[in-house]
């Protein structure tokens, strides 16, 4: 394996439900996209260490560098000790509220030089690459800042302003950095003078905002830290202008090294949306849940309409994926995809997941008459869609792009769907329909009883009539299908880890699929094992995997979606909403349950 082979995702996110930005360990900002997380980038370092484009900061002297979030914030600090003096960088993307309590979140990222001591000499090497640098991107120094632009294709550019000297922070000249000073990279031409006192202030209502949203994070008896820090994260990757939640901020990062597992990851999935707001209303961010909650009702079909899995964050629904052939790929690992196919397919989970929305709508929030209305005829055409698929093989959980199967977590998602939709008709007192989706429950329960279970494994396997496991069947407790101590449940965690579980981590499945065999852990799977030993009364073994996983994410706490089973490196696009949704699940139900107001002020003090 080549040095560069060995790259690791050491990246901090930085962001402000608008856009966002990957900064290495190394503060260089390899991966940028304006004005909003599925444009195109303005570095792509991350993808192509030649081609891409980044923004690095380079010291004269030997230096070291430590790197460490500003607290419960979504500002990212990186110290520079070099032999002539030393300084901080701190990167953020300003967010804070108006007067009018309007969310600020410009397309903008600011660099703020905190100057520590000395005179420490650094040069910088600003290399926007616009338009995934498919064609050349010209600079033109300005008076008062550097415009960046395309030169073929689709028009598009940035601007740079700052406190140092324009034309020296543009072509890589030395810079001593004696006093505090900005950088500030925009999508857009500023109409006002841009110095240090306006980053400065920028800064300090950023970090109040980041402060006093953390603030409301419920706290639990233990693993708080790791929460709040993993509730951030899917804070930034919710979209403020439709309330979507992307599933990661990249694109095409592999899930193993050179083989072809590489998928654009900037959209929103319905299947993570029960998840999202199961899990920040029990941290009391009932904002963000809401917001998510309109957003996906907003794309709620009419009558006959096919639901899609997937949109993007603008509820786009085409989302088509193309190859930018002329990148080489995370540590050469081709293709890089833009947009994603996996749009087109048919997924019976999604029954489920939508009902399970709706359910948790009417538990959570006042509705009104007529939404009231809408949600009810959209449950009813639901389980008319139940009642014409659930019988149907499908791609599953897992989009496996070519054999369709009848995957038990789709069977199980259907009678999710009419077991919420019971409970939605017994909310709004429409009893007429509810014995008739009564048999279609047991209907379907009883199908799975018998058609997923394997004797010759004492377990419910991945689909119908096949001996492969699957870690997705042990959500059957999760969504109340069965009970945490009922027999064949706690058989099917044990033999679900004892198949699928290597070196302490887990594959989704060890079945080939279109690519062959998987052969990296998805880390999401590893948090349910660890919530469902947990629950079956594998306790102390539960907490110890726990502690052990947690120690895999990067010198950050993040995670990606994917890690390597030998070096537990992270692999896949990052961070991953969904694993960061797990981690929390996991931690909640390890962690002691919510800590009394009382409680969580004594917490704090301590």
């Amino acid at each position: 394996m080549t040095k560069e082979c060995e790259r690791s995702l050491n990246y901090g996110i930085i962001g402000n439900c608008r856009s966002g930005a990957l900064i290495s360990n190394k503060g260089a900002m390899e991966w940028l996209c304006l004005p909003q997380f599925d444009s195109p980038s303005v570095f792509a370092k991350l993808l192509d260490i030649n081609k891409g484009g980044s923004f690095e900061i380079i010291p004269e002297t030997e230096h070291t560098i430590t790197q460490n979030y500003d607290g419960n914030t979504n500002i990212l600090v990186t110290r520079f000790k070099c032999a002539d003096g030393s300084f901080e960088v701190h990167d953020f993307f300003p967010r804070y509220k108006l007067d009018n309590g309007q969310a600020y979140s410009p397309a903008d990222v600011i660099r703020f030089f905190k100057h520590i001591k000395g005179a420490p000499v650094v040069r910088f090497n600003y290399n926007p690459k616009l338009e995934y640098a498919q064609y050349d991107t010209k600079t033109i120094i300005h008076s008062s800042y550097v415009k960046s632009m395309t030169t073929k294709g689709d028009y598009n550019s940035v601007y740079l302003y700052s406190s140092m000297k324009i034309s020296d922070v543009a072509c890589s000249q030395p810079i001593a950095i004696t006093k505090d000073e900005f950088i500030l990279i925009s999508y857009n031409q500023k109409l006002l003078k841009q110095t240090v006192e306006r980053s400065y202030l920028k800064l300090i209502r950023t970090k109040a905002y980041w402060l006093t949203w953390s603030d409301r994070t419920t706290r639990f008896g233990k693993y708080n830290d790791v929460i709040t820090r993993s509730a951030l994260v899917l804070k930034l990757l919710s979209f403020q202008k439709s309330g979507a939640v992307l599933a990661a901020l990249t694109t095409s990062l592999p899930e193993t090294i050179g083989e072809v597992r590489n998928w654009d990851y900037r959209f929103c999935w319905i299947r993570d949306a029960s998840m999202v707001i199961k899990i920040m209303t029990h941290l009391d961010h009932y904002n963000l849940a809401h917001r998510y909650l309109k957003f996906i009702t907003d794309l709620l079909p009419e009558k006959d309409e096919r639901m899609q899995i997937m949109y993007g964050i603008n509820g786009d629904k085409r989302l088509t994926e193309i190859e930018l052939s002329h990148l080489d790929g995370y540590c050469g690992s081709k293709p890089v995809r833009v947009g994603n196919a996996a749009y087109k397919q048919k997924q019976n989970d999604i029954y489920g997941i939508l009902m399970d929305v709706i359910y948790q709508h009417f538990k959570l929030f006042s509705v009104s008459l007529d939404h009231s209305e809408e949600l009810w005829t959209i449950t009813r055409n639901m389980i008319r869609a139940v009642q014409r698929n659930w019988q149907r093989p499908d791609k599953g959980i897992w989009e496996i792009r070519e054999n369709n199967k009848h995957f038990t977590f789709s069977k199980v998602l259907c009678w999710v769907a009419v077991d919420r939709a019971i409970k939605v008709a017994d909310l709004l007192q429409q009893t007429d329909p509810i014995q008739d989706w009564i048999k279609l429950r047991d209907k379907i329960k009883n199908d799975i009883m018998k058609n997923a279970w394997s004797e010759a494994k004492q377990s419910f396997t991945q689909a119908y009539h096949y001996e492969d496991l699957d870690a997705s069947v042990l959500l059957m407790e999760t969504y109340g299908f069965l009970s945490g101590d009922d027999p064949k449940y706690k058989n099917t965690v044990l033999a679900i880890q004892k198949e699928l579980e290597h070196k302490g981590l887990m594959y989704r499945y060890k079945n080939r699929d279109d690519f062959g065999l998987p052969s990296s852990a998805f880390t999401i799977c590893s948090f349910w094992l660890i919530k469902s030993l947990y629950i079956i009364g594998h306790k102390e073994e539960a907490i110890e995997k726990f502690d052990k996983l947690l120690s895999y994410s990067n010198h950050l706490g993040l995670f990606s979606e994917d890690l390597d089973f030998e070096t537990k490196r992270l692999l896949g696009n990052f961070p991953q909403a969904y694993s960061h949704l797990a981690l929390i699940e996991t931690a909640m139900v390890l962690g002691g349950g919510k800590l009394s107001k009382e409680e969580q002020l004594l917490q704090i003090i301590h």
